[in-house]
């Protein structure tokens, strides 16, 4: 059974009673996470004389000899892939991959092929590296435990595999061990429209503000687009600005639409759409928020 993990608590940072508030959503940037470097971790194989990736050797590579190790693992927790960049030049790539639609989890898969070439059906597998790789093969793998957190992070991989190349019975055989700290939390953006704003009666500009909410820092760009319904005549502008949000208290912004076309914007009702965007820097995945709200503005000299 795939291993139970609560949700991020979303921030339930207030806007006031000034603001419209629109929740973050997370986008995940391609299918895996971007590759994390592995806290405590060995990656081991050998091989019989006749296997062609290990040529009859055996190698170890540990975080506890300096050795790096880096993994990643597909967004819906269907394969992991793990890089070795040894501390004396050796570099070594594993994947492991459960059948289509299936989560890697507890369990011994066997019938697998060349990872990412394996068919639907079937688990995937590739180990190679140091100049060396299989054309085709076959094997089998056994997953003792696996621990997964948001967007692919990986907290813990135990794991031993069997590849044969070429359709040789000389075999590959190996282990690896990954223990990484709790993940940590998943960005959450709040994105909040002020109802109030002003229309310059100097330069036909609209201003526009609110504010952005996150739980760790990051830059935010807001953009969006005024749009403005006048004696039967259309008026639309866009804006754009950004600001550093930091964890706590809302952080306002503030950005000026400039109309499109020559009729300026003027006092009442518009329509204020807003999207805020940014990149959880844990995870490498793109978070957004967006909304559309009724604003009143009122008339300035400024």
């Amino acid at each position: 059974m795939k291993p139970t993990r609560s949700a991020p608590a979303r921030s339930a940072a207030g806007f006031g009673l000034a603001l419209v508030l629109a929740a973050g959503t997370t986008m995940l940037a391609g299918t895996a996470a971007h590759a994390q470097t592995v806290t405590s971790g060995t990656l081991g194989f050998g091989g019989d004389a006749g296997d062609y990736i290990s040529g009859g050797q055996s190698y170890s590579y540990s975080t506890a000899s300096q050795d790096r190790l880096d993994v990643s693992a597909a967004a819906d927790d269907h394969e992991i892939s793990i890089s070795v960049n040894g501390a004396h030049g050796d570099w070594w790539n594993l994947s492991l991959a459960a059948p289509a639609g299936q989560a890697l989890t507890p369990g011994t898969y066997t019938g697998a092929t060349r990872f990412p070439f394996n068919g639907a059906a079937e688990p995937g597998l590739s180990i190679g590296g140091n100049g060396r790789g299989c054309n085709t093969l076959t094997g089998s793998f056994t997953v003792s435990k696996a621990v997964f957190g948001p967007n692919g992070y990986v907290q813990a991989l135990d794991a031993t595999y069997e590849q044969h190349c070429e359709g040789s019975t000389a075999a590959l055989r190996g282990e690896v061990h990954i223990d990484n700290p709790a993940p940590p939390a998943v960005l959450d953006l709040g994105l909040g429209i002020a109802v109030d704003g002003t229309a310059s009666a100097l330069n036909g500009k609209a201003t526009v503000h609110g504010t952005v909410a996150c739980n760790k820092p990051v830059k935010v760009a807001v953009s969006g687009l005024v749009t403005q319904v006048k004696n039967r005549i259309l008026i639309r502008g866009p804006y754009s600005t950004s600001v550093s949000c930091v964890p706590g208290a809302p952080v306002a912004w503030s950005a000026q639409a400039d109309p499109t076309a020559t009729t300026p914007f003027q006092r009442g009702e518009v329509e204020v759409a807003a999207h805020a965007g940014t990149t959880d820097p844990d995870y490498g995945t793109a978070v957004t928020a967006d909304r559309t709200v009724a604003v009143q503005l009122t008339r300035t000299r400024a």
